[in-house]
């Protein structure tokens, strides 16, 4: 099991939830992960990855405290953080 947390401006596309537990066969990549995540909330899927599938530039993920990309290695049992970028002036 691997809990996936969420941040605020993502949590109305998952049902409120501040984070999602989803289950993903070892050994699990961010990639994997993200396309559970997605099944369950395609709202959150579609904020996290482009049109072609990849992580958007914007949008920062983390296993612990390491940021990973969409092919890092996931242990189970990890708690993965999904951040999007924040900006202004």
């Amino acid at each position: 099991m691997i809990v996936v947390r969420l941040a605020t401006a993502l949590r109305p596309h998952a049902d409120g939830a501040c984070s999602v537990e989803v289950d993903v066969p070892a050994p699990a990549t961010v990639g994997q992960v993200i396309d559970a995540v997605a099944a369950l909330h395609p709202g959150v899927g579609r904020r996290i990855r482009d049109e072609a599938g990849a992580l958007r530039r914007h949008v920062n993920v983390f296993v612990g405290s390491d940021k990973a990309a969409a092919d890092t290695p996931v242990p189970d049992g990890a708690e993965l953080t999904v951040l999007p970028a924040v900006s202004g002036g």
